[in-house]
């Protein structure tokens, strides 16, 4: 018998990013598109805004005592906090002021994202130029500020929005990479050595743990070959993924996370503007999640508390049209789902 999930009652969400740059109107969008319980709302991120409010940039912007500025390669360490902080600070004041005034007595799962330590450390340059990834030392460093800093962004939010179960994802794009050697150097002439995974995963686990006991964390990745063993081993109690990517070696794995009461988030719904005809059909977008259940030989009736629908990534290259319409796309598959498991 499987373990119930403390995700199991969302039954679909969005990952992170969405098109423009208005943060009252993503705000009005996430929080709509999950309401009366129809999934969970998340603090949206808007990269088209510029440097950030993009990925990494956003959360350069909440570490301790450990800024980050430009350059043309990409993100580099800083010795103070320059315009690019800054600007990173005050976007995502901004988007919690549009979240907080959307969800004025709203109680029920609210999700924020960060980038994870390792995709951090993959996309964060050292003053030489070459990424955090190849120092060990660094590497550590940055796991500490990126706790402390997530820290005290849960905190803001929960003040905030005092009535919310906040949920944390991490996103780790790079993690695959990371544990398989593949990130490649500046010149792009070689690749990182892989990462140890008993240190990534403890790494993982430190980040996390800063949910709380109570707490409710999510890995995500939009990446082939998630490492689903590993991030449940790090405490994970979701992980979300393009379920396109999956193959059948990683079926049993799937098996075993479901058994063992982990939330699984499948981006079953195009992130980009596809053709209507993939938005007219909710049951035909979950017919593989479906078929997946049955060769595995789970029950149909766990796929309700077992599985939460999503776009397969963020949507911050769709229109905000198509965005609207594949949150609300995610909703009307996660219920069709649920009423037919089958």
């Amino acid at each position: 018998m499987s373990e119930k999930s403390k995700l199991s009652g969302c039954p679909a969400t969005g990952i992170g990013s969405m098109p423009g740059g208005d943060a009252r109107e993503a705000a009005k969008t996430v929080t709509g598109s999950f309401a009366d319980g129809q999934g969970m709302p998340y603090l949206a991120e808007l990269p088209a805004r510029g440097p950030g409010a993009d990925m990494i940039g956003r959360t350069i912007g909440m570490l301790v005592e450990m800024y980050g500025h430009v350059e043309p390669s990409g993100w580099r360490i800083s010795d103070r906090p320059g315009r690019d902080t800054r600007r990173a600070r005050s976007w995502l004041g901004e988007d919690l002021d549009a979240l907080e005034e959307f969800t004025q007595g709203y109680e029920g799962l609210l999700k924020v994202q960060a980038v994870g330590p390792w995709t951090l450390a993959a996309g964060l340059e050292l003053r030489g130029g070459e990424a955090m990834l190849g120092d060990p030392g660094a590497c550590r460093d940055l796991a500490g500020s990126l706790a402390e800093g997530l820290r005290a962004h849960l905190a803001e939010v929960r003040r905030r929005m005092p009535g919310a179960e906040v949920v944390l994802q991490l996103d780790e794009p790079s993690l695959t990479a990371v544990l398989l050697g593949r990130v490649r150097s500046a010149s792009g002439y070689r690749t990182y050595r892989a990462v140890d995974r008993q240190v990534v995963e403890s790494a993982l686990r430190d980040v996390l743990a800063v949910a709380g006991e109570e707490g409710t964390t999510i890995v995500h990745s939009c990446a082939p070959e998630v490492p689903f063993a590993l991030l449940r081993r790090a405490g994970v109690d979701g992980i979300s993924f393009d379920f396109s990517l999956l193959t059948e070696r990683e079926e049993e794995t799937i098996g075993e996370a479901v058994e063992g009461g982990t939330q699984l988030f499948l981006g079953v719904v195009p992130s980009t503007d596809a053709a209507t005809t993939a938005m007219s059909d909710p049951g035909g977008s979950v017919m593989g999640v479906r078929t997946l259940w049955s060769r595995l030989g789970l029950n149909p009736g766990t796929l309700a508390e077992s599985v939460a629908i999503t776009p397969s990534c963020g949507l911050a290259g769709a229109s905000p049209a198509y965005a609207r319409a594949a949150l609300a796309h995610s909703a009307r598959a996660a219920r069709s789902l649920a009423d037919n498991p089958e």
